[in-house]
């Protein structure tokens, strides 16, 4: 049974040091009530509560890391059943599947789309993460493939039924933690043998979620703490039914062997790639740690990659931008002067519009802690008493001689407010949608 807050806080060293991340013992027992953190970060506690918190305090389903380094890709680690609850941790990890049988052009187009797909959006890099690299029959091969994906930058997923294939792909990418897939009835020994050698983490397969447990419950009881579990069922029904059981299972019930994050193979369920988008799409939403494709392509990567922004985006905590000054196209002190608040699709849209338009100008961002205009407006954070003072600390006066504050359309009502606050500036009221922001600046500014 779960512990709560006060009960792991007896157990605590109370020192109160700071070294596992937040200031006090209390805060640190909170948040391991909580599934926010892991027991190894407090270096004080002692080994008898080591032992009494261990299962207790650890995140119902466990975070499992994949790769190393900048490669390292974390999935599971999860705490709620609905993103609303709380938030979602984890960013399901996607990839595509390369074959030993493909040909060289077909492994090296493979390959040069992981490493230029790459999009940004609101300040952040939206990309894949893995390949899955499969073994038709030739180990040779099996491992050359292995080792130019990790040179790409690609965490691994290592798919055989051969044990020396495994072993000639692990003496090359071994120090790069792998995911092998995957240990089954059959092979269960070997392949925890081979996971232990090379400490890498291990995926289970199973075609039932019965027989999943039971094969995990034996890793953990010979030691295995990375396990990935992957259900081997083909329909998109059956397989959506399984993954929220094995997510309930762990939550709910608190069922240990099913407390793992899993893995699932789009690429193995459709051979039209709508099909395959719609069934990857699906799973980024319940509950996938992995999903491999078939390959990669803009055109269905990109709504892949918004999804899983959009989902794993804490609902609790909006995305922010640092308050403070951005110059764009080369501002200069005859420049204008617009501000807009920190919320980061806020800046990002307005920032956008604002290069677009090639008038040099300075953007100022206030902190309004990640509320967006309107709405930093109705609770008190985007009015003249707050802005008048930001633009006379931020130190914009000393970088443009114009003085020239364009606020947005939408918040004109502030304008009166800010004439009182900052006497010796004009506010001109700017457009009311961001998309209007180029033919205002050209039209005043140019």
């Amino acid at each position: 049974m779960a512990l709560s807050g006060i009960q792991i806080f007896k157990m605590m060293p109370k020192k109160n040091c700071g070294e596992c991340g937040v200031p006090t013992c209390l805060a640190f027992a909170m948040n391991l009530a909580a599934g926010k953190a892991e027991l190894s970060l407090c270096p004080y506690v002692s080994d008898e509560a080591k032992e009494k918190l261990a299962s207790a305090s650890a995140p119902p389903i466990r975070t499992v890391q994949i790769g190393v380094d900048a490669a390292a890709v974390k999935v599971g680690g999860e705490t709620v059943l609905f993103r609303h609850d709380k938030t979602f941790n984890n960013p399901t990890g996607l990839g595509c599947l390369i074959s030993t049988s493909e040909t060289d052009e077909s492994v090296d187009k493979k390959l040069a789309a992981f490493k230029e797909l790459r999009y940004e959006r609101v300040g952040l890099t939206l990309k894949s993460e893995l390949i899955a690299v499969k073994d038709e029959g030739a180990s040779d091969r099996f491992a050359a493939i292995a080792k130019k994906a990790s040179e790409a930058g690609a965490a691994l997923v290592l798919i055989s039924e051969n044990l020396d294939s495994f072993k000639a792909a692990l003496a090359e990418v071994g120090k790069n933690k792998p995911l092998l897939y995957a240990a089954t009835e059959a092979n269960l020994d070997s392949m925890s043998d081979l996971a232990k050698e090379f400490d890498c983490p291990l995926a289970i397969k199973a075609p039932k979620v019965g027989l999943l447990a039971a094969l995990s419950a034996k890793l953990t009881a010979k030691g295995h703490k990375d396990l990935v579990l992957s259900v081997d069922n083909l329909s998109l029904a059956e397989q959506l039914r399984d993954q929220v059981m094995i997510r309930r299972l762990a939550l709910e019930k608190l069922y240990r062997p099913l407390g793992f994050p899993t893995i699932v193979f789009p690429c193995a369920m459709s051979d039209n790639p709508i099909d395959e988008t719609i069934v990857a799409g699906t799973f980024i939403s319940k509950y996938a740690g992995i999903e491999i494709l078939s390959e990669l392509k803009g055109e269905v990567l990109f709504p892949l990659l918004l999804q899983r922004l959009n989902i794993f985006t804490d609902p609790q905590r909006p995305m922010t931008t640092e308050q403070g000054i951005y110059p764009i196209n080369n501002p200069d002190d005859k420049s204008p002067v617009l501000i807009t608040s920190n919320f980061s699709l806020t800046y990002f849209i307005v920032s956008g519009e604002v290069e677009s338009s090639r008038v040099p100008a300075w953007l100022l961002v206030l902190n309004t802690d990640g509320l967006s205009v309107l709405t930093a407006w109705a609770a008190g954070k985007f009015v003249g008493d707050v802005i008048g003072p930001f633009v006379k600390k931020c130190g914009i006066e000393d970088k443009t001689g114009l003085k020239k504050l364009v606020i947005p359309g939408a918040a004109a009502i502030i304008s009166g407010d800010l004439e009182e606050e900052l006497p010796n500036w004009e506010i001109a009221i700017g457009p009311r949608e961001g998309a209007h922001i180029p033919a205002y600046l050209r039209q005043n500014f140019i």
